[in-house]
């Protein structure tokens, strides 16, 4: 939740526990992922380093793999220029 009762984007309003009855209720997780990817490969990298200090390497190198592979996928929908 934003300030004043908006969304993080700042965009509508939302009502914490009501879904939205307008066309973004039909939105895809991929349109949400989309919209979001940044703020998902930040807590992703988050949780790696939160593994990293728990001494838990392979599942923090999982996880930036995993960021990887999404921050790819979006550079190759991207146009060039």
């Amino acid at each position: 939740m934003g300030p004043r009762g908006t969304s993080r984007a700042g965009l509508r309003p939302v009502e914490r526990g009501v879904a939205e009855a307008t066309p973004a209720a039909a939105e895809t997780v991929g349109d949400v992922a989309g919209l979001y990817l940044g703020n998902i490969l930040y807590a992703i990298e988050l949780a790696a380093l939160s593994l990293d200090e728990q001494g838990k390497r392979e599942d923090a190198a999982f996880y930036r793999g995993i960021g990887r592979k999404l921050a790819e996928a979006r550079g190759r929908e991207r146009p060039a220029g």
